[in-house]
């Protein structure tokens, strides 16, 4: 039987949309092509991957049919692209955050429900199937109720993403900032796990991260109904770490992925149970995304993050920069 080839159509192609035209052309289901406004990154790509589909704008890229499009432009352009796109028919994969702001998220739902569309968010650690299978384990009882989950993250920046200073992360306008950047991620995933935020507290500040002022690092806590959270992260430490802890009434349950394993202890003071994977190439799970989406178009597998769950986690967003800003904190009495 002959399999279906989709037409794919990549929007932005800095260092996460690149990966996208590569992942998507990697499952061997995709005809790719991408648009770029600037000309330098374009000839560059196109270089590179030379699908012979290359577009300097929106206007040109559209003469062609597309099946979907991956939305991988600054956050802040997300939502107009989006509903451009939407109404001209394409299905959606947009990259994470789904925004800066809540503006326009209304009638971007509206548009997609009229037309149809179908409209994943990026949440590339829910792709990742060490936690894949740590989710089904404490979803299937196993541990009893999850009680809390608490986060810890770290990486030294300069080291895994040298270009920061020239690209959205430097303005919290784009999407810049830890929050918006990468505790999103792991936000999510703890909505995943847990269930939705419903409360934040939090603070952030910058610290350490040079040629940068927006935060660095972020300590954040969550109520997901009755389950609390605890989120800690910074963008300049030597330590490159997640670990993903939720303990549960009858074991903890921990995410590794920089170790590609997830683990679990029942007993008391007792030795924790791993359950490794062999180790991944960091492009395994953005393939496994792409491959998600792609059988979602077909029918075959729900997405593995909709649009009603990508502006969910934006919501928990804008609490905690709203959060930061009023900066809450109660001196102590001398």
């Amino acid at each position: 039987m002959l399999q279906t080839m989709h037409k794919i159509l990549i929007v932005g192609v800095g260092s996460i949309g690149e990966r996208h035209l590569r992942c998507f052309g990697a499952t061997e289901r995709a005809e790719t092509g991408f648009c770029e406004v600037n000309a330098t990154l374009r000839d560059t790509i196109e270089q590179r991957y030379p699908t012979g589909k290359a577009f300097a704008d929106l206007d040109a890229a559209l003469k062609l049919p597309w099946d979907a499009a991956v939305i991988a432009t600054p956050a802040n352009t997300h939502i107009p692209i989006a509903k451009r796109l939407a109404e001209r028919g394409l299905h959606l994969l947009i990259e994470k955050p789904l925004s800066t702001t809540l503006n326009g998220v209304e009638e971007l739902q509206r548009i997609c429900r009229d037309r149809k569309r179908i409209v994943g968010v990026a949440y590339v650690h829910r792709s990742n199937i060490v936690f894949a299978q740590m989710r089904e384990a404490i979803a299937s009882g196993r541990f009893g109720k999850p009680l809390e989950v608490v986060a810890v993250c770290g990486q030294h920046f300069p080291t895994f993403r040298p270009a920061y200073r020239e690209i959205y992360f430097t303005d919290r306008a784009k999407g810049g900032g830890s929050i918006q950047d990468a505790l999103t991620h792991i936000i999510n995933a703890a909505e995943w796990i847990v269930g939705p935020v419903d409360r934040v507290m939090a603070d952030a500040q910058h610290l350490g991260l040079e040629g940068v002022t927006v935060e660095d690092t972020v300590h954040a806590l969550t109520r997901h109904g009755n389950v609390m959270g605890s989120f800690t992260m910074n963008q300049f430490q030597a330590l490159n770490e997640l670990l993903f802890t939720v303990v549960c009434e009858r074991g903890t349950v921990r995410y590794e992925p920089v170790l590609n394993r997830w683990r679990w202890m029942t007993e008391p003071s007792g030795s924790w149970h791993d359950e490794q994977l062999p180790p991944a190439e960091r492009d395994a799970m953005f393939i496994r995304q792409a491959n998600a989406f792609m059988d979602s178009l077909e029918g075959k597998a729900d997405l593995l993050c909709t649009l009603d769950e990508g502006i969910q986690t934006l919501r928990v967003n804008v609490a905690l920069l709203e959060m930061v800003e009023a900066a809450p904190w109660r001196a102590v009495a001398k």
